[in-house]
């Protein structure tokens, strides 16, 4: 039988990111934020109250949303398990998050350690567990989800995170949950495995965000606009500027996972999660610059065509229009996301970059090949 692990207070594990914050308390946020402190201050409907606790396991749990939906889970009084390999720490301190709130997090959650790909290893020890409800994170191939199916016969529910991503690029937009899909996207595996559950006799709701921002985001959505504001440079954006994207915030989204869970609307659906508003690359630019008090931007266009930059990313989203309707969420399930692009990003920068901590170094080699041909052609 699998070994569950609880973490107590005692054996608390910080990660590096945790452990940096101290460095780093002192540092002076800008004025105007200071005076906005409720638009990054954790909701107080960012508790969503359960009508009744589960035994629940969440497939990852450790890196960005994971982290955000455990603590959820955990505050309504569930009993949380995440599944890992464990190469990284279990828990982690939020920023922001006080040291009791976290200690006492960290003595409720509990580890199972392993390798979900290990699928002999799976079944013998979550069918040992009984798991009531599944949260599948990290799930990206179909054949990694089947083994959970099969050690849970009478799980209550599986709640997959999919990607707006699957969506076959229109002309018709936002994107609804009854559009086309393309097998071929990046995203295929997460195609498959919405049709696995499709096909299975189990009570099943999938989510599709956009874009995902917020603090500990290793996807660097906002911190690429914000290492080229800290530095006073100006932001290369391709094209026009004016295609139009959409990003929701990971509390948000969060929530979102939550408010789904024992909910009949929400059996066998699919729902797009992501912000209210949609935005222009020139305007999230502008939209990032007011998030971290910095002057609005310099703002440099170019053809992409026009450039060859090997393996290396010049712009952290896809150089087309991609946004999708949340109406479905709003409607059948009651979820409205709570933070604007602004306090949602202020609440990002406030709470990680702001504070000195970022998952990569600022590499401006592409932007540098950009302003230099422009210079050139001036």
């Amino acid at each position: 039988m699998a070994r569950l692990v609880a973490l107590q207070q005692n054996q608390l594990s910080f990660s590096p990111l945790a452990s940096s914050l101290s460095d780093f308390s002192g540092t002076r946020l800008p004025t105007q934020l200071q005076l906005k402190r409720k638009l990054w201050q954790p909701k107080g409907s960012f508790y969503v109250s359960a009508s009744s606790t589960k035994k629940i396991l969440i497939m990852g749990g450790t890196r960005f949303i994971g982290v955000f939906l455990s603590r959820l889970l955990v505050k309504e009084g569930h009993q949380v398990t995440l599944f890992t390999r464990g190469k990284t720490p279990v828990t982690q301190q939020l920023p922001g998050e006080s040291d009791s709130d976290y200690a006492d997090f960290s003595s409720k959650i509990l580890h199972l350690k392993g390798d979900r790909k290990d699928f002999e290893f799976v079944k013998s020890s979550l069918s040992a567990e009984g798991f009531e409800v599944v949260y599948d994170i990290n799930g990206r191939e179909a054949d990694e989800v089947e083994p959970i199916l099969d050690a849970l016969p009478n799980l209550e529910q599986f709640i997959y995170c999919s990607s707006a991503g699957v969506y076959l690029k229109s002309d018709l937009l936002p994107h609804a949950e009854t559009d086309a899909v393309d097998p071929k996207s990046r995203h295929k595996g997460k195609l498959e495995t919405e049709s696995l559950l499709q096909s299975k006799d189990v009570n099943w709701t999938s989510i599709r965000p956009v874009y995902i921002y917020g603090p500990l985001n290793y996807n660097p959505v906002e911190e690429w606009f914000f290492h080229r504001l800290k530095a006073g440079r100006p932001i290369p954006i391709p094209s026009s500027g004016i295609q139009i994207t959409q990003l929701g915030h990971v509390k948000d989204l969060a929530r979102a996972f939550v408010q789904v869970l024992g909910n009949d609307k929400a059996s066998k659906e699919v729902f797009n999660i992501s912000g209210e508003k949609y935005v222009t690359f020139d305007g999230l630019a502008k939209a990032c610059a007011k998030a971290g008090g910095f002057p609005e931007p310099e703002l440099v266009h170019y053809n992409p065509k026009d450039f060859d930059f090997g393996k290396k990313k010049s712009f952290p989203f896809r150089d087309q229009h991609f946004f999708a309707s949340i109406e479905k969420a709003k409607r059948l399930v009651g979820w409205e996301p709570e933070f604007d692009l602004v306090g949602g990003l202020a609440d990002s920068y406030n709470l990680d970059f702001g504070r000195g901590t970022f998952r990569k170094e600022a590499d401006f080699s592409t932007d540098d090949i950009i302003l230099g041909k422009k210079l050139v052609s001036v």
